[in-house]
């Protein structure tokens, strides 16, 4: 329950639909599998595709206690609109400045170039010419539990996902789960703070094969209840 309100813990969900839809992730799917993890965790979860709408609608809203992004970028289909970049970024930036919590998944670390302060946000970027992923299928996690309280305990594990590599990533960036290639490490999952507001990226999460790794949903829910503030 929220502190003093008498009500349930609100996520809001945005995925990707119009111009942050893309053919290559089924948006719908895993929306629909976060949505799930969030209701398991006792939120009351709406998920929404009107992306530029909702998020501008932020800066004049405190009823969202969880905001989740799960979306693509706009700009590969030519989809650009300063104007809605602009609107959007002014909503999530009082919400973040309001302290308020962030996860995001996957494809979003394409996304918002109309968001200067992304990459500080997130705590890294997609950079086109840069980064790529292995060829989909499964691949082996390794799972740094010693560095935050989301990852304690847990083994590596293997996936069916795209393995984010290449990003460009802050320094600062603590990385909870990682995978090797060419014999360095990428990170994949990391907590980290912009302002007061708690914020995780998690670089997995392609389609359903991802959520149906134990350890990675594991890792999810424990990153919602470190991002709302709840004992482990």
């Amino acid at each position: 329950m929220s502190e003093g309100s008498g009500r349930s813990q609100r996520a809001l969900l945005l995925c990707g639909a119009g111009r942050y839809a893309d053919p290559w992730h089924p948006f719908d799917v895993t929306a629909g599998r976060l949505a799930e993890l969030l209701c398991d965790e006792g939120l009351t979860v709406e998920v929404a595709g009107e992306v530029d709408d909702r998020m501008a609608a932020l800066a004049d809203s405190d009823d969202v206690d969880l905001l989740v992004l799960d979306i693509g970028d706009p700009a590969l289909a030519g989809r650009l609109d300063p104007e809605a970049d602009e609107r959007g970024r002014t909503g999530l930036l009082a919400y973040l400045r309001r302290g308020r919590p962030l996860l995001a998944m996957h494809v979003s670390s394409t996304s918002l170039r109309g968001v200067p302060e992304w990459e500080e946000i997130l705590g890294a970027v997609w950079v086109r010419g840069r980064s790529f992923h292995p060829e989909y299928g499964e691949g082996r996690v390794l799972v740094h539990g010693d560095r935050h309280e989301v990852a304690t305990g847990l083994s590596d594990f293997d996936v069916v996902d795209e393995l984010y590599t290449e990003l460009r990533v802050r320094p600062d960036v603590v990385p909870v789960a990682t995978h090797l290639h060419d014999g360095r490490e990428h990170p994949l999952i990391w907590p980290r703070t912009f302002g007061d507001a708690r914020v995780v990226y998690d670089a997995l999460g392609h389609d359903a094969a991802s959520f149906d790794a134990p350890v990675h949903r594991e890792i999810l829910s424990r990153s919602v209840r470190w991002l709302l503030d709840r004992p482990r």
